[in-house]
């Protein structure tokens, strides 16, 4: 019998964390310090918050505040209650800060120079070790939203995240809350891989509009996250030496010299296995809504150059062909890059 004491042990976080920098095609991350608080304030990075994340800029401004402390203390070896910002359950965040030394619009001088190069931050927020689950954020400046920064640095956030330790924190799943009138980031998680999950009936409060909206709960296991396809979905290229890629693209062959060993013992292998082309996005009618002109900003990330690649289906019955960490977990939900081409319904894999 397996050593309950030795197995709740091996999912309990670690006192203190080293947060790895990541690098993106046009943007860096590292990690945020209580000193890019004020920065956040210099590139005006809490309007519209009320019509995208449901809180008024006042409690998001809040969040950001606990987050980055929250993050600062644990990479300090601190516990939750020495940070400032209590938590009962212990739960963790890291906080990135995202940097930019670039003209990336023409006018010959770096983009975010007076606020440090600090363009916005990104965060993995309530780390539960137990449940091996955390929620992902992007909150950008103003003027820097609607550029591709989101769709350059999530996916590379996402790949540590899942990658195992000690390359990465060994989650099982990431999610994200949206609320229901921003489709367009709906659109967008999807071609990251994230399916809607579950609905939170007037969640959120939406003063632009002076109504109540629903919150859209959506997620990805471990063994449906692919990093290399997230990145293609947005034209975007793999880093080698960032955090979590070198597992990442083990499993990756791993899972399709498993997959076409398979389809050779049934004598159906030949030439090279490619992805499908993307499919029609399989989402609750329910979902849609109007998008205003802050919807699409401020925490989600943007589309890609020809627009979100949406998720499709695959079978029932078919294992897990993209796990990290195979066999130690259940087939789980599939997407739409995962079984190239076979069709699959989103379910619990039971």
């Amino acid at each position: 019998m397996p050593d309950n004491a030795a197995q709740s042990e091996s999912r309990e976080l670690p006192a203190s964390i080293a947060i790895p920098p990541v690098r993106g095609e046009m943007v860096r991350l590292r990690p945020a310090t209580v000193e890019d608080l004020d920065r956040m304030d210099v590139i005006d990075a809490y309007p519209g918050a009320s019509g995208i994340t449901g809180k008024d800029r006042v409690a998001e401004r809040a969040a950001v505040h606990a987050w980055v402390r929250r993050s600062v203390a644990w990479s300090k070896g601190e516990a939750p209650a020495e940070s400032g910002v209590g938590d009962p359950e212990a739960r963790r965040t890291i906080a990135w800060s995202i940097i930019t030394e670039s003209d990336h619009d023409g006018d010959g001088e770096i983009d975010a120079a007076e606020s440090d190069n600090v363009i916005g931050m990104i965060f993995l927020i309530d780390i539960d070790g137990w449940a091996r689950s955390a929620r992902i954020q992007v909150i950008l400046g103003q003027d820097y939203r609607g550029r591709g920064y989101s769709r350059d640095i999530m996916p590379r956030v996402m790949t540590y995240g899942f990658a195992p330790e000690p390359a990465g924190l060994g989650m099982h799943r990431i999610w994200v809350a949206v609320p229901e009138q921003n489709t367009r980031s709906v659109s967008v998680y999807q071609s990251l891989g994230f399916m809607p999950s579950g609905r939170s009936r007037d969640a959120l409060w939406n003063a632009a509009q002076n109504r109540y909206q629903d919150l859209i709960v959506m997620d990805t296991l471990v063994d449906e996250f692919d990093p290399i396809r997230s990145l293609d979905a947005f034209g975007m290229h793999v880093i080698e030496d960032n955090p979590g890629v070198k597992e990442a693209m083990a499993a990756r062959e791993h899972s399709i010299a498993i997959q076409q060993g398979a389809l050779a013992e049934s004598g159906t292998a030949g030439g090279d296995m490619a992805a499908p082309a993307p499919v029609a996005a399989d989402v609750d009618s329910s979902f849609a809504g109007k998008v205003s002109g802050d919807d699409a900003q401020h925490d989600e990330p943007e589309a890609g150059k020809d627009g979100a690649v949406s998720a499709g289906a695959a079978s029932d019955d078919e294992g897990s062909n993209w796990p990290y960490a195979q066999g130690k977990s259940k087939t789980s939900k599939g997407a739409w890059w995962r079984t190239l081409g076979r069709g699959r319904k989103r379910n619990n894999g039971k």
